[in-house]
């Protein structure tokens, strides 16, 4: 039997194409517009790659280059650039643009090539903000669009989505995304039982869920890397040692256990976070800044190793460039192993095809049995204990420094 044929969109540096292919799917087309992921697939898989804005890749070309005719696809995946969806740029201007934003007439792609291939099923991979309740314009706009290929082919899409957080199926990082699926048969997905419980829910936590995965399952073996490029720099760079492990900048406020340096929740959550040797990562970001986490508990910045790692890229796997060049295409990615399962559960539940319970995943760390002990706290370098004072929490959505500028201006 041959290998389910994926056309890929928006495909960065294959997160989502990887856990698909450990299912047993097969990659016939990518399209990729960054030059460096791009060179990463190339470097590391044999697909096709079509470099290049997916708003100028011709249907014709896009089926031409997979070797695939209209309705012979099995599946379409990718996930348009979710910035405008994002729940961050809500949370700190009290608005975003949404639709309006350039960057999500990539839904208009997805739509696009959905149409002309007719695959037998989609997967959209996004982030729960695409649901927001109150802004979910992006997601009605899916389902109109969907609605409408239906009824001038004659064909049957449904229109699922499945919200998940990563940690819940084993993968060493909380990551919330959500993925819209459907079968061009109408056939229903339902939905997915965690496997892993949440250490911070001890509700969830039951006799038939494993324990999460930790960082220190991940990356526990990568722990004594002394590269430059991995030191901290910058204005707190001093400062994160003082710092406990699983702890961010909230340590050091009136409601911490630290110094009271800062106001309570005046600083977005991954400032000067540091992964727990006894947790799952938080979720990794593609463009921190210098105080951005989260960091290692050695205080320093994540290598591309322990990147890959936290993200279950396959270990062989090899992102190119830089440090700031890895960052960016890992933290754009798909947790490997989260697509493997959702791949499974797609070939059984679209394609008829044996159940989930017979396919262990292959792309989910092992479980270390030694813990190393945490690491020592330092004080606070005099430098930054001018900072000691009162600091007003912040007030609320829309209304932190940053909103308020943005209405004087306006």
């Amino acid at each position: 039997m041959s290998s389910p044929s994926v056309i890929s969109l928006f495909t960065g540096a294959g997160g989502l194409d990887l856990g698909l292919e450990a299912a047993g799917f097969e990659t016939r087309v990518a399209v990729e517009f960054d030059a460096t992921c791009a060179r990463t697939l190339r470097h590391n898989r044999s697909w096709n790659v079509i470099e290049g804005d997916v708003h100028g890749v011709t249907n014709k070309k896009l089926l031409q280059i997979a070797g695939l005719k209209e309705g012979e696809a099995d599946l379409l995946a990718g996930g348009p650039p979710c910035q405008p969806f994002s729940k961050s740029g809500y949370w700190s201007s009290g608005d975003s643009k949404r639709l309006s934003d350039p960057r999500a007439s990539t839904l208009d792609a997805y739509i696009r090539i959905l149409e002309a291939a007719k695959p037998r099923a989609f997967l959209l991979e996004n982030v729960s903000g695409l649901i927001y309740r109150g802004k979910s314009e992006g997601f009605d706009y899916l389902q109109r669009s969907i609605d409408a290929i239906n009824r001038r082919n004659k064909i049957n899409y449904g229109l699922e989505i499945l919200r998940v957080n990563a940690a819940h199926f084993g993968v060493p990082q909380v990551r919330e995304r959500v993925f819209i699926v459907g079968s061009r048969e109408g056939k229903t997905f339902g939905s997915l039982m965690p496997t892993h419980g949440d250490p911070t829910d001890s509700d969830l936590v039951s006799s038939f869920l494993e324990k999460p995965l930790t960082a220190w399952d991940a990356i526990g073996d990568l722990e004594d890397d002394d590269s430059p490029d991995l030191i901290l720099k910058g204005k707190w760079a001093d400062l994160l040692p003082s710092v406990p492990e699983g702890f961010n900048y909230l340590y050091h406020t009136d409601r911490g256990d630290g110094l009271p340096l800062f106001g309570w929740r005046r600083r977005f959550w991954n400032f000067l976070l540091k992964l727990s040797k006894e947790l799952p990562s938080w979720t990794l970001t593609a463009q921190p800044g210098p105080a951005t986490g989260p960091f290692h508990w050695k205080n320093r910045h994540l290598s591309a190793g322990e990147l890959c790692r936290l993200q279950t890229f396959p270990n062989d796997y090899q992102i190119l460039g830089n440090r700031a060049a890895a960052q960016k295409q890992v933290g754009n990615a798909v947790p490997s192993a989260l697509a493997e399962m959702i791949g499974y559960q797609l070939r059984s539940r679209f394609f008829n095809e044996a159940p989930f319970a017979t396919r262990p995943l292959t792309l989910l760390p092992a479980r270390r049995k030694k813990r190393a002990a945490m690491e020592p706290v330092r004080a606070v370098p005099r430098k930054y204990l001018g900072l000691q004072g009162e600091h007003e929490a912040h007030p609320g959505t829309g209304l932190g420094y940053g909103a308020q500028k943005r209405q004087n201006v306006a």
